[in-house]
């Protein structure tokens, strides 16, 4: 983009343009007269700046609206059909996908299986692509981004994955380059866990938060931190990756054979705790498959909240967080109860102002991060045509 000097007419418009784009973003479709009222400009100037946005693509026409005596007002809107994104979740057996436009409109998700045959970063997305923007009847040409939630670390430096389990095909290094040169997108690959861990503080329970960790429990663990509004990912893009940590001794009377975390309280672990009553059967359901009946079940959940707070206290002795925050499908399966019994295992002398909650950022949280990410983008690169309006 050039740069415009301060002060100089190019510029005031510039700034005028760039606040009017915000504004139709933020009120949705606004008419010329209301534009002048929120900015505090005259119409004239309003519809000057109308001018410029819809000169160079970013607003168009989209309606008209009454305002009694006179012809009909036309109200204008920004364009959703000039640069897209679509937010992708890589999870075990499936790949989940969401086309996202500036406006953030709800468009399907949809979630399609992994192929049995050799898998590669850029044959996963082009196939999210594909799939999302046939669901959403949106041309796949004006997709320019993806943001990619990944169980595993990711180091963006260097381009390196590591805790790879769920992304066979996927090389440790260079994943994201391969996509961007066999799609011609620009690409941003997290962890799953700090995308929810971001839905978290904007939309779910942490919102008013001044720093949490969101311990997600499902087939597998992580632990996403945020700082006072920054997730915080480690020197090579690994904080987090609890599962991998050994289990206290404490841990011998709940699951004697665990050796890590995952042992104690991922899928399995779990699925066999609520399939035969405790942790040391032969139940073969999956996890899916047993969650339903947890909430219901007073005694599991009081043996869960026993594990949980194993791996609750080293969080809270390096962190010390105003908030812990249970997701994932076994968290969020536990709902209010399962946090409740966690903070009665809390030693209140410690930590007398820790609140323990269950997730709010709603069924999809890593993709809503994913989405939220993408939204921010697109309207930069949006914002960053304005210049060319002036």
């Amino acid at each position: 983009m050039s740069q415009i000097d301060p002060g100089t007419p190019t510029w005031l418009a510039a700034r005028n343009d760039r606040t009017a784009f915000r504004l139709l973003l933020e009120h949705g479709p606004l008419t010329r007269s209301r534009l002048g009222e929120l900015t505090g400009l005259s119409k004239p100037t309003a519809s000057q700046m109308l001018a410029r946005l819809e000169r160079v693509g970013l607003i168009h026409p989209v309606g008209e609206r009454s305002g009694g005596r006179g012809p009909n007002a036309v109200t204008y809107g920004v364009r959703t059909d000039r640069i897209t994104g679509v937010a992708i979740s890589i999870l075990d057996r499936s790949i989940q996908a969401v086309v996202v436009d500036a406006v953030d409109h709800d468009h399907p998700m949809v979630e399609i299986a992994t192929a049995d045959g050799d898998r590669t970063p850029e044959g996963d997305v082009r196939d999210a692509v594909r799939a999302a923007c046939a669901s959403a009847g949106i041309d796949e040409s004006t997709v320019s981004r993806v943001v990619i939630g990944v169980q595993a670390a990711f180091f963006v430096e260097g381009d390196e994955l590591s805790f790879t389990d769920t992304l066979p095909g996927w090389p440790a290094i260079g994943a994201r380059a391969r996509i961007e040169q066999a799609l011609g997108i620009q690409v941003t690959i997290d962890n799953d866990v700090n995308l929810a861990t971001m839905a978290e503080r904007s939309a779910g329970a942490a919102q008013q938060a001044s720093s949490f960790a969101l311990f997600w429990i499902g087939d597998g663990l992580g632990v996403g931190v945020d700082l006072g509004g920054t997730v915080h990912r480690g020197a090579s893009g690994g904080a987090g990756e609890i599962g991998y940590l050994a289990v206290p001794r404490a841990a011998a009377a709940l699951a004697p054979t665990a050796n890590d975390f995952t042992d104690l309280l991922g899928g399995p672990a779990v699925a066999r705790m609520l399939g035969d009553g405790d942790g040391d059967g032969d139940g073969d359901q999956t996890l899916a498959e047993v969650l339903p009946r947890l909430a219901g079940d007073e005694a599991a959940l009081s043996a869960l909240a026993d594990r949980v707070i194993l791996a609750v206290d080293p969080l809270l002795a390096i962190l010390d967080p105003s908030m812990i925050v249970l997701g994932g499908p076994t968290g969020t399966a536990g709902g209010a109860r399962l946090a409740e019994l966690v903070a009665g295992r809390v030693d209140p002398a410690a930590h007398p102002k820790l609140a323990v909650r269950t997730s709010g950022a709603g069924a999809q949280p890593v993709l809503l991060g994913a989405r939220q990410q993408l939204v921010d983008q697109i309207r930069d690169q949006l914002e960053a045509d304005i210049s060319l309006a002036t």
